[in-house]
């Protein structure tokens, strides 16, 4: 394994553009669903340890910016996996970018509506405006360095090992179930007036984080 992981470093990964497309698939899916994962323990330990929060707004477990974040910061970094420091580094610095961006813009198009925000919630030091916080970078940044150096490498492995249509089936048929939710939620419900995940889960009696 370790001779493997330092061929990973070294050498140089050629795929052919289809499957490069799946590995970042397969990437996207992890990370949104790493994503839901955290918030989901997050919250539960910012909530006072009483009870669960679901987090995001699909019907699966997935939340997009986290997947969003782990694209950029594949590109920003894979070419940099040698020095871990500037691997994390990059990592805080464009995380923090985007969660601020992101934040923002949900507030100021939502008319105050926030999916996060940084001013309720536990060690919040470096707060600005809510929408990003010392805390959350730094914590991006760690998850990054499990992305370069645990999660790319096994997706690679992955799509060396395994039959080449066997892996590309996997890859776009697990995106396409995610983004079929994501577009539903996003998109198809708001125009045809469709009751969205949010809705038919609170009517279930699932939880969801309350923001003033």
């Amino acid at each position: 394994m370790k001779k493997k992981f330092n061929e990973y470093l070294e050498k140089d990964h050629s795929f052919d553009k289809i499957t490069i497309l799946a590995i970042l698939s397969l990437i996207i899916v992890l990370s949104g669903l790493f994503g839901f994962i955290y918030e989901y323990i997050f919250y539960f330990f910012n909530g006072g340890m009483k009870d669960f929060y679901w987090r995001g707004g699909n019907f699966l477990p997935w939340i997009n910016v986290y997947a969003t974040g782990s694209v950029i910061i594949y590109f920003l970094t894979y070419k940099h996996r040698k020095n871990w420091v500037r691997v994390f580094i990059t990592s805080v610095v464009s995380s923090g970018i985007l969660e601020y961006i992101s934040g923002a813009y949900l507030y100021i198009t939502g008319n105050g509506f926030r999916c996060w925000d940084y001013n309720q919630e536990i060690l919040s030091f470096g707060n600005i405006h809510g929408f990003v916080c010392l805390r959350s970078v730094l914590i991006f940044g760690l998850f990054s360095l499990l992305l370069i150096y645990v999660v790319v490498p096994l997706c690679f492995l992955l799509a060396k090992k395994l039959n080449k249509k066997l892996f590309l089936t996997i890859c776009f048929s697990l995106l396409t179930i995610v983004l079929i939710d994501e577009f539903y939620n996003l998109i198809f419900a708001r125009v045809f007036n469709l009751p969205r995940a949010s809705k038919i889960y609170k009517s279930l009696g699932f939880k969801y984080v309350k923001f003033k």
